[in-house]
């Protein structure tokens, strides 16, 4: 075997050669063959292995399987020309060239004389012919239907919005087969909502929505007065309606609507000719109105994706981009959302003297609806951080007024506190955060025990505070969950205690270096996989003055 060729979605193809001793995929950037966008793939998935002057594969115990030729891959195999391995969204197929259809061979013979356009064995035609062509021709097609079809066409690969869309399409379709009145309904979660008419008050017989929608079959009535299940229908009956026909909006094998053409004229029967005509064009409809609405869905994206950047932009701004300068501490502070905005917060505020005010706080979720609350945040925690004399005061009322405005399944953790350069007091406050970390100048650490619940549930809690100390050389260490809960392929997560020996290794350098130390070591611990929460850090040293 000399390559390996892999199909994705997408319609690309990848050749990759059987070079090396070892090829792994997987969600994973640290492997061989990496698809981090395809959600059917484990981080580590499957390897392929040189066996000698063979190759095997084996599962790595994904959590979707491998197929190969169509039979889950139980244990490790040997590999032969022509196999192909299912994984993910993916097809890899060994010898993949082999599979590939050769160049077809094309020769234009030089014109022949004897040719002759004038035989009866000969035709030659053209649009302009058809649409012409006398419509008793036994052609199968009469020239209005042919017309009608080219016409729709060329008129549907116009762009429309999908109101003008609908309309249009209702509208060939009327005139297309002679119809009276009309109405365009689509599929939108089971129910078939109306999108355009031609007429008022359809009362359709739900005989024939049924066989329609359920079956996709077309349906044609040449005379309800012939037909015994539609004669004494009521609504057949009451709207005094001699003809009609009902088709499925059709793609592929999925139905996504109908459309109803009906008569009351009984010298203008609809015929199989018109029922054929308004199928084809249903279908053809059909295509172009998923083709629109996947533009418009692509269109929503790209606004989505922009306003998404201006919001990220506008949420870093509310977040400090360097840290105060206080005599007797080192400050840094970092925060990388998940996704565009986030929902973590921090901040930094002097007082005078050589205190400050260090906050982070933590919205339950993530997106815009976590970033919205946080902004929320944000907000009040200006308003109340201005010289508080009691931290626990602070923090009841700033639960008391997000409970106020917190939806019923969101809640915040918050850590506040104020820490003193000069005499290394540090007074805080906890709202169910996680325990920041104090490293002490000898590498030993420990945790700030003491808080109360989160806020935004119960907006009668008292909470209290708590004091600590620092001394010269000591590093003060607050971080959200997304630093200790980031884990690598197999879940293993980061934790406490490596975050404690990254900081203690790291322990006198500036506080700066310490932040890019903590995201090194997150980083490297994940090993390529993608970042499931918000990180935010804030790192305070105690310096000597």
């Amino acid at each position: 075997m000399k390559e390996l060729q892999i199909l994705s979605p997408d319609g690309k193809n990848r050749m990759i050669p059987f070079e090396g001793d070892r090829i792994c995929l997987g969600r994973s950037t640290t492997v061989e063959l990496s698809y981090p966008n395809d959600s059917g793939l484990s981080r580590q998935h499957m390897v392929i292995e040189r066996a000698g002057e063979n190759w095997t594969v084996v599962d790595l115990g994904s959590k979707n399987g491998t197929m190969l030729n169509g039979q889950p891959l139980t244990v490790k195999t040997t590999l032969k020309s022509g196999d192909r391995i299912m994984a993910g969204h993916l097809i890899l197929i060994c010898d993949g060239l082999s599979s590939r259809p050769s160049a077809p061979v094309v020769v234009f013979d030089a014109p022949d004389p004897s040719f002759d356009e004038t035989t009866s064995t000969t035709v030659i035609t053209n649009l302009e012919g058809i649409m012409k062509a006398d419509a008793k021709q036994p052609s199968g097609f009469a020239s209005a239907q042919v017309a009608a079809l080219i016409r729709a066409g060329n008129e549907l690969s116009g762009n429309r919005p999908l109101p003008e869309l609908f309309r249009f399409i209702l509208d060939l379709s009327i005139d297309a087969v002679k119809g009276d009145r009309g109405i365009l309904l689509t599929l939108e979660d089971g129910t078939l909502v109306p999108q355009a008419n031609r007429g008022e008050g359809f009362r359709i017989s739900t005989t024939v929505r049924n066989r329609v929608v359920d079956s996709g079959a077309s349906v044609l009535v040449c005379d309800t007065d012939k037909d015994s299940a539609l004669r004494a229908s009521r609504s057949i009956v009451e709207q005094n309606i001699r003809s009609l026909m009902a088709v499925p909006l059709q793609t592929g094998k999925e139905i996504i609507g109908i459309i109803y053409v009906d008569s009351p004229s009984i010298l203008r029967q609809f015929s199989k000719d018109d029922l054929n005509l308004l199928t084809v064009m249903a279908n053809v409809a059909a295509v172009r109105i998923e083709h629109t609405r996947l533009a418009e869905m692509e269109r929503a994206k790209q606004i989505m994706a922009r306003d998404l950047d201006q919001a990220a932009e506008i949420q870093q701004r509310y977040l400090p981009s360097v840290a105060p300068k206080i005599k007797g501490l080192d400050l840094a502070g970092h925060n990388a959302p998940c996704r565009t905005v986030g929902g973590d917060y921090f901040d930094f505020f002097p007082y005078d003297g050589s205190r400050v005010a260090m906050v982070l706080g933590d919205v339950s979720g993530k997106g815009m609806p976590a970033s919205l609350l946080m902004m929320g945040l944000q907000a009040r925690v200006q308003a109340l951080a201005e010289e508080p004399k009691n931290l626990a005061s602070v923090m009841t009322r700033l639960n008391r007024l997000t409970s106020a405005n917190c939806p019923a399944n969101r809640f915040i953790t918050v850590f506040f506190c104020i820490l003193d350069g000069e005499t290394g007091e540090l007074t805080f406050c906890n709202a169910g955060h996680n325990p920041p970390l104090i490293i002490r100048n000898n590498g030993e650490y420990e945790q700030l025990e003491g808080g109360g619940p989160v806020i935004g549930i119960l907006p009668s809690i008292e909470y209290r505070e708590y004091k600590q100390s620092l001394e010269v050389g000591d590093t003060l260490v607050i971080y959200s969950d997304g630093v200790t809960e980031a884990a690598d392929a197999s879940d293993d997560e980061f934790e406490t205690e490596r975050l404690a020996e990254t900081v203690r290794r790291s322990r006198h350098l500036p506080a700066l270096e310490i932040v890019e130390a903590i995201n090194q070591a997150v980083g490297a611990h994940a090993a390529g996989a993608p970042q499931a929460d918000d990180i935010t850090i804030i790192v305070a040293r105690r310096v000597a003055q």
